[in-house]
This record gives C-alpha cells, structure tokens and sequence, in this order.
C-alpha cells in the first residue's frame, strides 16, 4: 500500500467520514476527464472509485453530484481507485459537512432528493435558445449548475424538447412562472464552471 503523505491521517481523525455513493467526473493534470464514483467521505478528504490513477500529490479536480466542484491532491492508492485530501476553505468544508449530513439523513429517512448542486450567475448572462425546428429564442440564464440552467424566456417549449442553449446540448425538463429549465446532455466540465463561462 502506497504510505500516506504528511497530515492525511490526522485529517481523517478531524473528519468523520460518510459513506455516500455519488456520481462523477475528475481531471487530473493531463487535464482529460474520466467518471467516478465515491466510497466515503469527509469535508477533509473522498475515496473514488475510478479507472485511472493519478500520481501522489497529483493535483485533481472533481465535480460530484449533490455537492459540486472540489480541489485537491491525490494522498494515497486504495484498491480500484484513489483518495484525495480536499483543499478548501474553511466555509467550504462547513458547506460540505452539512451537504454530507443532508445526504446520510436523506437515505435513513427516505427523503427525496433536492436540488442541491452548485449554482452560479455568469458574468454574460445573455444566451439564445435554438429548438429542434431551427426556431431561436432569446433568453437570460438565472443561474446554472454543472448540469443544468435556469432560464428566463418569454417562450416555453415544451417539456422534453432538445435545445442548444447557445452551443450546449439540453433538454427543457421544467417550467417555472417566467421561464424554464433545461437539463444539460452532459455535465459542463469542471474546469469551464466559473462566472466567466459561455454556453
């Protein structure tokens, strides 16, 4: 087993670790994308399981469902996969705690799942909306996550209808009073998620 590097078990004695099984993507520094899937994890640290191991002290990013984009290094080499220590801040790994305590209390109670991704508002909130028939719409990104967008449009297409919003793939999967919301067809990548990003 490849031995830990400085402060990892004192950040897993800090952390208490969550067993949450959550879908997916990294970069590592060749900067390609692969899936993955956690084991556990704390605000400090997760263990993925994935096909593609980086270096120790790599530096990765990774994008969960239901919590977001992370940064960090890869600290050692589980079997099938790689742990890696989380850099954030301090607000951060409280957001993260309490996004981990949501997610345990969801699966021993049963409850639902909510909408808890990571969301922003672009800098260029302005985009246009091409339908399947060729039709464009003009609309306004409310905020975005890594998977989907909300939109004001005086137009509404119907649920289930493909879209380019500008040149990204959707689907419309909602409606909301004065706009809709569209589903990406894949996962905008981490690097591109910042208030600087064109659709």
């Amino acid at each position: 087993m490849a031995p830990l590097l400085p402060d990892y078990a004192a950040e897993q004695r800090r952390h208490q670790r969550v067993r949450a099984t959550l879908l997916g993507r990294y970069m590592l520094a060749d900067r390609r994308e692969y899936p993955c899937q956690t084991v556990d994890m704390s605000p400090g640290g997760v263990r993925l399981t994935c096909a593609v191991i980086g270096a120790l002290g790599e530096r990765v990013v990774l994008y969960l469902e239901q919590i977001g984009r992370l940064e960090g290094v890869i600290v050692r080499h589980p079997p099938g996969g790689f742990a890696m220590r989380i850099n954030a801040t301090p607000r951060k790994r409280d957001k993260i705690a309490s996004q981990l305590m949501w997610l345990a209390n969801r699966e021993s109670l049963g409850l639902p799942e909510g909408r808890t991704n990571e969301r922003l508002v672009p800098n260029q909130p302005g985009v246009t909306l091409r339908l399947e028939n060729g039709r464009f719409i003009a609309a306004r990104i409310i905020d975005i996550s890594m998977s989907g967008v909300a939109l004001a449009t005086a137009s509404a297409p119907p649920i289930g209808t493909h879209l380019l919003v500008g040149s990204t793939p959707g689907r419309v999967v909602r409606y909301f009073e004065g706009g809709i919301g569209a589903q990406f067809m894949l996962p905008i990548s981490p690097d591109r998620f910042h208030e600087g990003i064109t659709l």
